[in-house]
């Protein structure tokens, strides 16, 4: 009983052992939506010049935006107003603006979409404005969309007596469901014998996992491309094609290991690195070197009977500090945690670190691609 009682305690710690690797391979697997998207199903930027109406007295300063004169101008003469000839007009409750939006893919008119309405001339807020009718064009000039509504701007301010307060951003807002589809874009999806799909980056090892997951389901089915296209043969008919194409977008897929990289962003000092960040055995030594001016101003006065005049004298004195820089030893790691342990313990700051990062990829220790943006 002894024995069997130790090979039972073998088999359930084997058995946690491989639970344990299952749940780790399922916890990594993407399903085949979020690594890869159908070629053709896609969004269509709309954009479109509009005016904004009753403000409360912080649109355009229309002697220095000529455009949204002209616009009310014009306007107005469509809807039958005339103004006298030479008329001048002075207004604060306008303001010129530019609408975008994203036309979802199998949009069909009457569909309402959400719509971004931001000021380009000089008005100082949007809050409380209205949309007059604007039809918005995509690339082809046609247009799709027509947007109207009350514009939603998420912030606030007030000014007086030369000061000035503001809370978030106030001359962009958005119109929930503020534009209405009026063409429809064709898609290529119910068509022919073949479907795409478009995986986010190019990787030759998560392409061919996606083939494999794809062909486990509908055997034959899924071939690769190049590294980045999968073609699928699908149904011809529209029913089976969505439910096959439904079945597909839900397979997991485990992607491969991404490449090592350190994005570095040179105006803000953000330095973000991946777990496949590997580190070879260096020595980095890291000293700060400041200098400093400082500038002692005096006048001098001249005896009453001397006959000289009054002056001025700048004494400046400058000095240089620089900072005892230690040699760190720092040791091969393929572990992100004592990655950022070693660097932290040079003591750099974000800007000095890019310096390191890139003096570390030209001696050789960083065994990743450092990119610059």
């Amino acid at each position: 009983m002894g024995g069997i009682s130790g090979i039972q305690k073998a088999l359930m710690v084997v058995m946690a052992i491989m639970a344990g690797l299952l749940v780790s391979d399922a916890a990594r697997a993407e399903r085949i939506k979020d690594l890869a998207s159908i070629s053709g199903v896609r969004n269509n930027q709309l954009v479109g010049y509009g005016i904004v109406v009753g403000l409360d007295g912080s649109g355009d300063q229309t002697t220095q935006t000529p455009f949204t004169v002209q616009s009310i101008i014009n306007m107005l003469s469509n809807m039958g107003v005339t103004l006298p000839p030479g008329q001048s007009l002075q207004l604060k409750n306008v303001a010129a603006v530019m609408v975008t939006a994203n036309l979802p893919p199998f949009a069909r008119p009457g569909q309402q979409i959400d719509i971004t309405v931001s000021s380009i001339g000089n008005a100082k807020s949007l809050r409380g404005g209205t949309l007059v009718l604007t039809p918005l064009k995509g690339a082809d000039g046609q247009i799709y969309a027509m947007a109207q509504g009350n514009v939603v701007v998420v912030g606030a301010g007030a000014s007086g007596a030369g000061s000035k307060v503001t809370v978030n951003h106030l001359s962009a807002g958005r119109i929930a469901g503020g534009a209405t589809v009026e063409r429809a874009v064709q898609t290529m999806v119910g068509q022919g014998e073949f479907i795409h799909f478009e995986l986010n980056s190019t990787d030759f090892g998560t392409t061919q996992r996606v083939v494999e997951a794809i062909n486990r389901v509908a055997p034959g089915s899924a071939s690769a491309v190049d590294g980045r296209l999968v073609r699928v043969r699908a149904p011809q008919d529209s029913d089976a094609r969505v439910a096959f194409l439904g079945r597909l977008e839900n397979i997991e897929v485990r992607p491969m290991q991404s490449a090592a990289r350190v994005i570095v962003n040179s105006r803000t000092g953000s330095v973000v690195m991946n777990q496949s960040v590997l580190l070879d055995a260096c020595a980095v030594a890291h000293g700060n070197l400041s200098v400093s001016v400082n500038t002692d101003n005096s006048i001098s006065q001249p005896n009453a009977l001397a006959g000289g005049q009054t002056a001025a004298n700048a004494n400046a004195q400058i000095g240089i500090n620089q900072e005892a820089g230690a040699l760190n030893n720092i040791r091969t790691s393929a572990n992100l945690a004592d990655i950022v342990k070693a660097l932290n313990a040079i003591g750099a700051n974000p800007q000095d670190l890019i310096a390191i990062l890139q003096a570390m990829k030209a001696a050789g220790a960083l065994r990743a691609e450092l990119e610059v943006i």
